[in-house]
């Protein structure tokens, strides 16, 4: 049996219509759950060769454990307020900030990365799971509030060696930001279309989150654009017709 339970009140889910984002200051799973994860994250980074550190992409793909955390009912009643109840599991991601010389992640948004992969983009919401504490002196994540409903960004380069992509959108006025400062085990949720980043960890302190990035089944994931690229049926029922590797 599904439960039923929402995590988020209506002016919650009213907030993240407005803005975009929403901060989830409680712990997202229980103590023991949260260290079962935190171990895997530190198998995946022992064994991550020549990558560095916030290059931990696709976790999932390599290690089907990760399932436990990214189909369970906490993450997935927090975001059925949010998406509805049919809910693909779309990516997941390990990003971690090596303490001093961790890259920072220029300003972007999630769906100019994924366009052409998906044929909506308005019904995509990553949760992003603190494993370590994630506040500015470590470089935490930063939103522009209500960018989501403003399309696709210019873009310019900048240098790969310092930043995590290639480029950046242009103009933005960083007195705007808002910076998601998180206990380890709490979370935020931000649609895909946000324009958000995070500055260089130049503290002594890792900054390790989780992203566990969901979508509308009412999307249509467009296979021919996704080769070698696997969702789950998280929640509910396939509406679109994707692919999913559970289904």
């Amino acid at each position: 049996m599904q439960k039923n339970t929402s995590l988020l009140s209506p002016e919650d889910t009213a907030y993240y219509s407005r803005n975009g984002y929403l901060l989830y200051k409680k712990p997202l799973f229980s103590e023991q759950k949260l260290n079962r994860l935190t171990d895997i994250f530190e198998e995946q980074l022992a064994l991550k060769g020549q990558k560095l550190s916030d290059e931990l992409d696709t976790p999932h793909f390599r290690d089907e454990r990760l399932l436990e955390f990214l189909l369970a009912d906490e993450v997935l009643d927090l975001v059925e307020p949010i998406l509805g109840p049919n809910i693909g599991l779309w990516s997941s991601h390990f990003i971690c900030k090596d303490p001093v010389v961790g890259r920072a992640t220029p300003w972007h948004e999630d769906s100019a990365y994924w366009k052409g992969r998906v044929s909506s983009f308005d019904s995509i919401v990553t949760v992003w799971l603190a494993i370590d504490r994630s506040n500015q002196e470590n470089g935490c994540m930063r939103v522009i509030p209500g960018t989501h409903n403003n399309g696709f960004s210019d873009y310019e380069e900048v240098d790969k060696s310092k930043n995590l992509f290639r480029s950046q959108v242009k103009n933005i006025d960083d007195s705007q930001a808002v910076y998601f400062e998180l206990e380890r085990g709490e979370c935020s949720l931000h649609d895909s279309r946000i324009i958000h980043g995070a500055k260089a960890n130049t503290s002594p302190h890792r900054r390790c989150g989780y992203t566990m990035r969901y979508f509308s089944t009412e999307a249509r994931v467009i296979p021919e654009r996704n080769q070698n690229h696997k969702v789950w049926l998280a929640r509910g029922r396939d509406v679109a017709g994707s692919r999913f590797e559970n289904v």
